[in-house]
């Protein structure tokens, strides 16, 4: 057997291991038992969500008195909300509701996941919020993996506003700088253009941005940016990285003038 065809079955076999492996590396969830009790320093409501195709999603409501509105934010891919309630306090404490939700698989959330699925979801759970909050109050929020589909559930409605915390380009436009070699376009499940979704988007737009991202690069944050200067306000959080932007003063003054525009 010559060595191109060694080659090419070796290629073929990680190929084929990756589309039927690839939610090991882009998800690492914590699983919750159902029972699980959250435990928070302010005061929050646990809400369930049964979806008509026998999925169910378990999120956490933090209220605030007198609130400007609602934040809802699309988490990143590892943990559970358990861990990500943490981020709550830089939105009550802005005089924000905030809501989150564990995509399913993650926490206390079941049921099978996909693209299509999470983007259901997501809107299902904005479509639920607009019941609770006039439009006009909801700002949708998207960390990292989430990003992207916060980008699509804010094009297809009229959210106050929409930020983006670290975005990618597409992710398969992140894939691909890590995995240039595998034929991503026939095996790459999850797509996420954030890209053909931002242009979509009506509402303010505000990209975070860490110049020392290394994970997902700053500049795909510029290109997204780019697309819509016209609505888009890129903030640069010098020397930030991709797990740290909380430390620094800058990312909490932006915040603030954000959610105060």
């Amino acid at each position: 057997m010559s060595i191109l065809i060694v080659i090419l079955i070796i290629y073929v076999a990680i190929s084929l291991s990756f589309y039927f492996l690839q939610h090991l590396f882009f998800f690492r969830p914590e699983i919750l038992p159902h029972d699980f009790k959250y435990q928070y320093s302010f005061p929050f409501e646990e809400k369930q969500f049964d979806l008509p195709d026998g999925g169910r999603i378990n999120a956490i409501w933090f209220k605030v008195p007198n609130s400007l509105g609602v934040v809802y934010f699309l988490k990143g891919n590892s943990r559970s909300i358990k861990g990500w309630g943490k981020f709550a306090k830089d939105y009550v404490g802005k005089g924000y509701d905030f809501f989150m939700m564990d995509y399913r698989g993650f926490g206390k959330s079941r049921g099978h996941r996909s693209e299509q699925i999470i983007y259901s979801d997501a809107e299902y759970i904005y479509n639920w919020l607009s019941t609770q909050y006039d439009q006009s109050k909801i700002v949708v929020l998207g960390r990292s993996l989430g990003s992207g589909f916060a980008a699509r559930v804010a094009a297809w409605n009229n959210p106050k506003m929409l930020i983006l915390d670290s975005p990618y380009y597409s992710f398969q436009y992140q894939i691909h700088r890590f995995g240039w070699w595998l034929p991503l376009r026939w095996i790459l499940r999850y797509k996420i253009p954030t890209y053909m979704y931002i242009q979509k988007v009506n509402c303010p737009v505000y990209i975070i941005h860490g110049d020392k991202d290394f994970l997902i690069s700053y500049e795909q944050g510029v290109r997204l940016q780019q697309l819509i200067p016209d609505r888009a306000n890129l903030i640069t959080i010098k020397g930030g990285r991709h797990n740290n932007l909380p430390t620094f003063e800058s990312y909490h003054k932006a915040l603030y003038k954000i959610l105060n525009a």
